[in-house]
């Protein structure tokens, strides 16, 4: 139980971060990539932020064999770019382009009741449906 209380709180926390920091406002993200427009560059300093964060969170969790939870730490190992990879991050961007969200801001918008960010939220999980679906299928074509 005492898991389940401090991932709800850190959700809290990063929810909290990402209203004060405009993302979850799809006209801020819509104008920071607006580049031949009106370009909002104050969402770069939310990324750079959390890009320095990431170096140095990730260059600690390294050291860790379990998380501060207790849980084993897993980390990413895969180092290539391959197709999927790409297909991938374009169709996260695209979609980020379009609807001014991405996963966690809409998330957060969604929990306000904003329209746009459950219509985007239930996409998502469309998509994360038709993916598992797709891999499925696959996985047994390779079997």
């Amino acid at each position: 139980m005492r898991h389940r209380i401090s991932e709800f709180l850190i959700g809290l926390l990063f929810g909290l971060g990402l209203m004060i920091s405009g993302m979850t406002d799809p006209g801020k993200v819509l104008g920071f990539l607006d580049l031949a427009g009106l370009w909002d560059p104050s969402l770069a300093f939310v990324m750079g932020g959390a890009v320095a964060v990431g170096v140095f969170g990730f260059a600690f969790a390294r050291k860790l064999t379990q998380s501060f939870l207790g849980d084993a730490m897993h980390m990413p190992s895969a180092r290539h770019i391959d197709r999927r990879l790409v297909i991938g991050s374009s169709m996260f961007g695209i979609g980020w382009g379009l609807a001014g969200f991405c996963p966690g801001p809409a998330l957060v918008s969604a929990a306000a009741g904003h329209p746009k960010a459950l219509g985007f939220v239930a996409a998502m999980l469309v998509g994360m449906w038709l993916f598992e679906m797709l891999e499925r299928v696959a996985r047994s074509r390779r079997a």
